[in-house]
């Protein structure tokens, strides 16, 4: 494989679909992307192995949705890592990149370097939310923190929110080509069965805590047919998932030429974070006049964060909308 193939297929998720199984599927690779958000913070490394997979199912995800919409996915725990947010915003136009961004809130005091990531969000919950856009209710789906990783848990929350029998098979880590520096890179593959006529289960599902999985929704074929291409799935290996050596092409044939495999246009993914200063500024508008006074510093001024680039803003009090004296 040509180098040139090596950065076609960076930072990109291909759809594509089995037409002999009803089963349609995503490929994503994520390079240059997951440095980026990842360079906005010096996050210890378990954080960041919760980041790069949460980024990598929000790519895989957030490819479905329309033109200008945004996906988030939160992981809230009450445990070291208590906040793993991140945003996919669909394309603002045909052919155009989507963007992510992603970022952590941690106790860094209680992270356990040797324990396993997961373990570090303790009991919460899983969460997928979609803004259709102003004037639109957005939409939220919850799932509890459960299965043993983030890919399981959203797993769990397609079986229950969406009746959706899905699976991701996952690889992300650190890695370090001759004469490179050491980087991030992660890489999967999502699959979802399409039955025809998909039956509601009702009662309680054979997961942790009564929870749904796909096992619980399907039957007949479309079961058979889900369990066959969870087998084959299962013989990826994680080099094949991750790249770079690997086209996502390559894989699929491998895996599901009995299939049918059919692919689609792939869909370019790059870092992107919409924080402004009329966006901060907005945001700050719900404060009032004595909170604004609590927040200006010594130097008359009111400062902000974005916790996603770590950009830095500055305001004037007095161009947040509060013209009146400041209560004592």
């Amino acid at each position: 494989m040509n180098i040139g193939s090596k950065i076609a297929w960076d930072d990109t998720v291909l759809p594509f679909q089995l037409d002999r199984t009803d089963t349609r599927g995503r490929v994503a690779r994520l390079d240059g992307v997951l440095q980026q958000v990842l360079a906005q913070h010096d996050y210890p490394p378990a954080i960041e192995a919760l980041i790069a997979e949460a980024a990598l199912l929000t790519a895989l995800i957030g490819q479905t949705i329309k033109l200008r919409w945004k996906l988030s996915l939160q992981v809230r725990g009450d445990g070291p890592a208590r906040l793993i947010a991140t945003d996919y915003y669909g394309p603002s136009e045909e052919g155009a990149p989507a963007r992510i961004r992603a970022y952590a809130s941690f106790d860094e005091e209680r992270i356990d370097p040797d324990a396993d990531p997961f373990a570090q969000i303790g009991n919460g919950y899983f969460a997928i939310l979609i803004d259709q856009g102003q004037g639109m209710t957005p939409y939220q789906g919850i799932t509890p923190i459960a299965g043993g990783s983030l890919a399981a848990c959203a797993e769990t929350y397609f079986a229950q929110s969406e009746q959706l029998p899905t699976r991701f098979a996952l690889s992300f880590g650190q890695s370090q080509a001759p004469g490179e520096a050491l980087q991030w890179r992660a890489g999967g593959m999502m699959l979802q069965q399409m039955p025809e006529a998909s039956p509601f289960a009702t009662g309680g599902g054979s997961g942790d805590g009564g929870l749904l999985l796909a096992g619980d929704i399907l039957e007949g074929d479309a079961a058979e047919d889900w369990n066959h291409v969870n087998v084959l799935l299962d013989t990826a290996e994680e080099i094949e998932l991750i790249g770079p050596s690997v086209q996502p092409t390559d894989l699929l044939v491998r895996l599901f030429h009995e299939e049918g495999p059919r692919v689609f246009d792939t869909q370019p993914v790059e870092f992107g974070c919409t924080c402004s200063a009329d966006r901060v500024r907005e945001s700050l508008s719900i404060y009032s006049a004595k909170d604004i006074a609590f927040m200006t510093t010594d130097e008359g001024i009111v400062t902000a964060d974005c916790q996603f680039c770590s950009a830095h803003y500055e305001f004037d009090p007095k161009t947040l909308g509060f013209e009146a004296e400041y209560d004592a």
